[in-house]
């Protein structure tokens, strides 16, 4: 009797348990609440776009690709210190691509004050869709026609994909015109709230890339320059500060994490100003509510022109405080070596005319409550992280 007590009571304990893992089991195995709330989903993507974008500005040149031919040399810097995961944020195109494939972030966010460049990153995005590999990726942006054995492509190194295959194919008209109807198909199944002008600019963007192949370049429109920007062939084949090859399109695995991100609507293009009332500060609410800290915030050299802006600078570091932030969070910076100080920057690397630099976000809104920064060269020089990383 005792023993069939004994069993009735184990048993109905085991009934009991499974009921509550039934009934309640988030009190077992709570879900990812940050995963759950990002623009997965048809139609959110707007959604979150129209919550943070504001009015678009003016700037006078044609950031199609990157002028920073040293925008790799933080990587290794990055990597020592754990800068990974969490949000990211960055302006301009394609460079961002760089720093998220090796940041690996659960959520990216593309902002800038041009309106232009939103729309390119929707083109960017059309393509990542459609192309299963770097090789099929590099043949619709360019209209080239697919390589034969496409597969084996995914074995091959940058080198190898922009000398053997993108320098020595023809471009084919039929065919870009047939990418690009592929490609304004496949933007208008992002349920967008786009018009005929901005398809129009999409379309001269795409232009740039097939006419101008691998040479085409960042331009400046509204001033002379005379100064020698790389071609998108240099970025793509430019090295870090230990001589390794790390563009997102140096390896598949790159290219597949960004593909993956693209799909699941996790790099969002917004339009933006860093010193605005707010984009950057519902950057910093939308993370608040999912629960990531920003990991890299790559600002090009965006800070220099705040700096010639009424208050603009302190404006910006008043929005950078409403990211959620830890102590490896940085901010990823380039300075030109221009006459505008009479100094190089002491980080300079030979044979670069750009120097990229970081700093940690921390420091940076500390300054700023310690006093601040007397000027451009000051902020550049004051914080910045040494990038020889450690043997």
């Amino acid at each position: 009797m005792l023993s069939f007590l004994h069993s009735f009571r184990h048993a109905f304990a085991l009934l009991f348990i499974c009921a509550i893992l039934i009934v309640c089991p988030a009190s077992i195995q709570r879900p990812d609440s940050s995963v759950a709330a990002h623009p997965e989903k048809r139609g959110e993507l707007q959604q979150i776009i129209d919550r943070i974008t504001e009015p678009s500005g003016y700037f006078g040149s044609d950031n199609l690709v990157s002028n920073e031919l040293s925008y790799q040399h933080v990587l290794s810097r990055m990597q020592q210190d754990g800068v990974s995961g969490g949000a990211y944020i960055g302006v301009g195109p394609d460079q961002n691509f760089t720093y998220i494939a090796h940041i690996k972030p659960r959520i990216a966010f593309m902002i800038d004050i041009r309106r232009d460049c939103n729309l390119q990153h929707f083109m960017f995005k059309a393509v990542f869709h459609l192309a299963r590999n770097r090789a099929e990726y590099l043949a619709l942006l360019f209209g080239k026609p697919l390589p034969k054995d496409l597969k084996k492509w995914e074995q091959a190194s940058i080198s190898d994909l922009v000398v053997n295959y993108v320098d020595r194919t023809p471009s084919n008209p039929k065919l870009i015109e047939k990418n690009w109807t592929d490609i304004r198909k496949k933007i208008q199944s992002f349920n967008l709230t786009l018009n005929q002008a901005d398809y129009d600019k999409i379309r001269e963007i795409y232009n740039a890339f097939t006419q101008s192949g691998l040479e085409v370049r960042y331009t400046i429109r509204d001033r002379p320059s005379g100064r020698f920007f790389p071609a998108f062939r240099d970025l793509l084949l430019e090295k870090d500060l230990e001589g390794r090859q790390r563009n997102y399109l140096a390896s598949e695995e790159s290219y597949q994490f960004l593909k993956k991100m693209q799909e699941r609507n996790l790099i969002i293009p917004v339009t933006g100003d860093l010193s605005g009332t707010k984009a950057l500060r519902e950057i910093g609410k939308y993370l608040q509510e999912t629960g990531d800290k920003v990991s890299a915030f790559y600002t090009s050299n965006v800070e220099f022109y705040l700096f010639r802006q009424d208050n603009a600078f302190q404006r910006f570091v008043e929005n950078v405080k409403y990211l959620p932030i830890d102590k490896r969070s940085v901010i990823i910076r380039s300075y030109f070596n221009y006459a505008y100080y009479a100094y190089q920057h002491p980080q300079t690397v030979d044979n670069h005319f750009s120097v990229q630099l970081l700093q940690t976000i921390d420091s940076l809104v500390r300054d700023m409550g310690a006093g601040g920064y007397d000027n451009y060269y000051d902020l550049v020089t004051k914080r910045s992280l040494d990038l020889r990383t450690e043997p």
